[in-house]
């Protein structure tokens, strides 16, 4: 799949490795910290349910089952620890299926579901999916926004009254949205401070042109609110898959870390979707030469810090807590279905 190229030595200096293709990047050797999550990824089995967004020859690598263990070999080979698992599909019964691949596996220690916003049932459906068979790693919901015309869908009453009950659920709401969706996502963030809105792939900057703005200015406006995180992802597949190098990304990955910071800031691979342009361990590698810069600790919160404190990984519920319901998985039953 595209981009990775042989060849590992590493570059002389910082200039010429940013100019280097995928290709010439280090392989990861030294992990920035003890816990490495990597904050995004998917999984699908196409035996199941089709992807219908994997449409046209371009995306046809994508077009296979990607497993569990498949993941499981990847990540132990890249040093990552942890993960979370992120829906595909706005397809209710996806949710279930992901809170039981996770309940059996060592490695998914949060899953970001779908659910309806728009239902007057959201409620009582995130109650019953937080009550399901693995439903404790149920962290986050999310929804394609990025595929919904109107550039203010987060803004409908509907859909806020969705969005306050995945706050009252004590669940983050992760954003997959295009650049001229961010004021949108900007004013719901301010209007519910109560919840917390979770960026993913930078709102997909057009990355490929090279162009920052009006990006960078309806990021940092985001990025403003408190009650906003970031995800250092995705930036490999809006650049050109063939041809990216870390100088092509480096504009956007200073500007994720500036606006939001390393401690509202986390690594996410985007596997398997990276494999179009870079494969599963140079994504941390990028991540690692993109992030050089910062302290240990800095490092430490991107690369697992604060995926850990945003969706409460390992947390339990405790009397007075908000109400977040969970299974307990001593009494699940089996998975619905096999992965």
């Amino acid at each position: 799949m595209g981009g990775a190229a042989a060849g590992e030595s590493d570059d002389a200096t910082k200039d010429s490795a940013d100019n280097a293709s995928v290709g010439a990047l280090p392989t990861a050797t030294a992990h920035p910290g003890p816990c490495v999550v990597d904050a995004h990824h998917h999984l699908w089995d196409l035996s199941v349910r089709d992807q219908d967004w994997i449409t046209g020859p371009a995306l046809a690598p994508l077009r296979r089952t990607f497993t569990e263990r498949d993941l499981s070999a990847e990540a132990a080979a890249a040093g990552v620890t942890a993960t979370i698992l992120v829906q595909t599909v706005t397809v209710a019964e996806e949710t279930p299926e992901m809170l039981a691949t996770a309940r059996d596996s060592d490695l998914i220690a949060g899953v970001v579901g779908w659910t309806d916003l728009t239902s007057p049932e959201t409620d009582a459906t995130l109650a019953t999916l937080l009550a399901l068979p693995g439903g404790r790693h149920l962290v986050g919901i999310r929804h394609q926004v990025q595929s919904e015309p109107d550039p203010a869908w987060l803004l409908r009453p509907d859909v806020r009254r969705g969005l306050i009950a995945v706050a009252d659920a004590g669940l983050a709401y992760d954003l997959v949205i295009l650049p001229h969706q961010l004021p949108a996502a900007t004013t719901a963030a301010r209007d519910l401070p109560e919840l917390t809105f979770v960026l993913d792939h930078a709102a997909k900057p057009h990355v490929s042109s090279g162009e920052l703005e009006p990006w960078a200015t309806d990021l940092r406006a985001f990025a403003a609110l408190p009650n906003t995180v970031g995800k250092l992802s995705g930036l490999h597949t809006e650049a050109d898959w063939h041809a990216w190098t870390v100088r092509d990304l480096r504009p956007y990955a200073d500007t994720l870390l500036d606006a939001f910071g390393p401690s509202r800031l986390m690594f996410g691979s985007d596997w398997p979707v990276c494999t179009l342009a870079v494969s599963y361990g140079r994504t941390l590698t990028t991540a690692e030469k993109l992030t050089e810069a910062l302290s240990p600790g800095e490092r430490a919160a991107v690369f697992g810090g604060t995926a850990m404190e945003t969706y409460r990984l390992g947390e339990r519920p405790s009397a007075g807590a908000a109400p977040r319901t969970r299974g307990d998985d001593s009494h699940d039953a089996p998975p619905s279905s096999a992965e």
